[in-house]
């Protein structure tokens, strides 16, 4: 909305004329979101304390767990609102593609808070596996199509290292895509288990997109890149910058004692706008390198159910996903955090090498 109130006048005084860049809206989407996340994030806390939204424990977890129980929880609502009012303000809303991702971030944003909100209010697990995955399934098919369906969108997919093979999927375009949204949101809440965990890496993949919404939204950049050029995209640089700016916000209450944690209605909603944007952007599977600690933990979880049916019990790792397992193996739980952060920043910046190792 300030791009569009302040920007027209430009015609009349020239320092408006500053409006126009992307660079300098990000900055200040980041800016204004981490100031909504810092202002708001104390009410929000005491909000849910006097509701008596607190975290479960499960039961099976690490001992060191337990003093987590009664925490609050549900915090993405604090990330969810910074970065929808933040982008409001920052970005051109006349670009179809910052609508996209604020529909998947408040879709899948639902679908954690009802989620969340069957797990507290009648002790229950949550909405059904089933259900809640046919719902995030509908909300990636829908943006795939319309994706797939929008003029000038290309169906090919980019290989990382390789700038000359880009082989068009068609109409299958539209199930990869779909799961890839619906697989980074499960992949981020699955990480979501201990103290900053989750919005660390996030914070990570976010501002790496963040760089790649901007060159591919750059036609001189793109072309000397060579990597996919799509009109438009540049805007979601100021997405990512309010995303990234929430998310530090965020993280000053939810590091290591957490005040605060994401809960589904978070976790959800950042996996869901992270694969959109990788999507979007023609990214797609260089998100497997860039949210490798999102990768890690799903596939822990796969191989240790997979593991423990086949072999009549046995496990691979102590607990899953991985974090717990290093958990038990004697780490700190601040260990354990940190390292999988700078595990995040190594591979963010291998992504960003790619770009020109092809």
């Amino acid at each position: 909305m300030i791009y569009h109130l302040l920007y027209p006048l430009h015609a009349s005084y020239s320092f408006f004329n500053v409006f126009r860049y992307i660079t300098f809206r990000t900055i200040y989407a980041m800016i204004t979101a981490m100031i909504i996340a810092f202002v708001l994030g104390p009410w929000l806390i005491r909000k849910l304390q006097s509701l008596q939204i607190g975290q479960p424990i499960r039961e099976d977890g690490p001992n060191s767990h337990l003093s987590k129980k009664g925490t609050p929880t549900m915090g993405g609502i604090l990330i969810i609102f910074s970065v929808v009012v933040s982008t409001l303000l920052w970005a051109n809303l006349t670009v179809d593609y910052v609508w996209f991702v604020v529909l998947a971030t408040v879709g899948f944003g639902l679908i954690g808070f009802m989620d969340d909100y069957r797990k507290l209010s009648n002790g229950s697990k949550g909405v059904p596996g089933r259900v809640r995955l046919g719902a995030e399934i509908a909300i990636a098919l829908f943006l795939s199509a319309i994706l797939y369906f929008k003029p000038g969108f290309s169906s090919s997919i980019t290989i990382p290292f390789f700038k000359t093979i880009l082989p068009d999927l068609g109409w299958g375009y539209i199930f990869l895509s779909a799961f890839i949204i619906v697989g980074a949101a499960n992949a981020v809440n699955l990480t979501d288990g201990l103290d900053g965990l989750a919005i660390g890496p996030a914070l990570v993949c976010f501002l790496t997109y963040l760089l790649f919404a901007y060159f591919a939204g750059n036609s001189r950049i793109s072309g000397y890149l060579q990597i996919p050029y799509v009109p438009g995209t540049g805007e979601l640089a100021v997405f990512c910058g309010a995303m990234a700016g929430a998310g530090i916000g965020f993280l000053w209450y939810n590091s290591y004692p957490a005040q605060i944690f994401m809960g589904d209605v978070g976790s959800l909603s950042l996996g869901g706008a992270l694969g959109t944007i990788a999507v979007i952007t023609k990214q797609e599977i260089l998100l497997a390198i860039v949210g490798g600690v999102f990768v890690m933990e799903t596939f822990s979880v796969i191989f240790q159910v997979g593991w423990f049916k086949v072999s009549n019990g046995k496990r691979i790792f102590r607990m899953a996903p991985i974090h717990h397992h290093f958990e038990l193996k004697g780490w700190a739980e601040p260990k354990v955090i940190v390292r999988f952060w700078i595990i995040s920043i190594i591979l963010a910046l291998v992504a960003i090498s790619t770009l020109k190792l092809r």
